[in-house]
């Protein structure tokens, strides 16, 4: 018992202590143990109770929701899952350090459990299909369960050369420490320096880092659950993918689902200009600036494909 819960506290910190599994058929039992920081980081919106709001503070929440919603988006989906442009390996990095600060693990993990998911979307084994597992499963529970705690490295052979990004995947909670503690300490110091503010540690702390992650981590989700659910299906892919231009303002371009899945490769997934996909738009001005290019374009034929419709959907 002592070692198993040693085993669990470390996993927090190295997911590289990861507990094989013990019993057949038993891998989708949740892991308690890693609820425990997802649930107390839920509890931690609650202290807006106790160190209330300032326009600051709200000013930090949506900014870093805005960077973050943006690095796994572009990023950690575009560009890590899907190989839709090229970028140096500085900014690779630079970005996957901004994607692991929105507390979603690393971008091997990341990358290699979305492959695995467009190769299996909607059938038996995607870990996160709402057609096989409900929604409560698709939305949160699938990344709490057992199996789908390591990564999948042979599905990212491209990803795993990088000792940086292993590094980042092994120590997925450093990053999220880090910018914790910058939050409460700016917030400190601007009580004390700028009180004009109104702002403090423990609210920067509340607002910047539990309010604004919980927001990205469950607006990051509906695409697995809603977006898979609701919407209208233009293409008439083999899986339930659905376009929802809600969700796409939300998510900052992922709600062109079925757009993404009819053809994954992509830059953008607001395949036609009245399809608002913020995130293709800051692709295209890094490319203005040289960080990114080689944006992959979706060719007309594809993107023109939809003759054919799922039944009682519209395009």
């Amino acid at each position: 018992m002592i070692r198993r819960l040693t085993l669990a506290l470390r996993r927090w910190f190295d997911s590289s202590a990861a507990e094989p599994s013990t019993a057949p058929g038993q891998d989708r039992r949740i892991d308690w143990p890693r609820v425990v920081p997802f649930v107390l980081l839920h509890l931690g919106c609650l202290g807006v109770l106790w160190t209330g709001v300032s326009t600051f503070a709200v000013a930090v929440a949506i900014g870093l929701y805005g960077l973050r919603m943006f690095a796994i988006t572009a990023f950690y989906h575009r560009y890590f899952s899907h190989r839709s442009f090229s970028t140096s390996r500085a900014a690779q990095f630079a970005f996957a350090l901004l994607g692991a600060s929105a507390v979603q693990r690393g971008p091997i993990w990341w990358a290699s459990h979305h492959r695995h998911h467009h190769r299996h979307s909607d059938r038996p084994a995607d870990g996160h299909s709402p057609r096989q597992h409900g929604f409560l499963w698709s939305h949160v529970g699938w990344f709490l369960a057992t199996e789908n705690f390591p990564a999948k490295p042979s599905l990212v052979p491209d990803l795993v050369r990088y000792p940086e990004l292993r590094w980042l995947d092994r120590y997925d909670a450093a990053v999220p420490a880090v910018l914790a503690v910058m939050l409460y300490a700016l917030g400190a110091g601007l009580e004390h320096w700028a009180p004009a503010l109104g702002t403090s540690g423990a609210q920067l702390l509340v607002w910047g880092f539990c309010i604004s992650t919980v927001a990205v981590y469950h607006v990051t989700f509906t695409i697995n659950s809603l977006a898979h659910r609701y919407g209208s299906r233009r293409y008439a892919t083999r899986d339930d993918s659905r376009n929802n231009p809600w969700l796409a303002l939300l998510t900052l371009g992922e709600g062109w689902h079925n757009n993404h899945h009819h053809y994954p490769s992509a830059a953008r997934q607001g395949f036609y200009w009245w399809e608002i996909d913020a995130s293709y738009y800051a692709l295209r001005l890094l490319a203005a600036l040289g960080v990114v290019w080689d944006l992959r374009p979706v060719p007309v034929a594809i993107r023109e494909r939809h003759a054919v419709r799922a039944a009682g959907t519209p395009a």
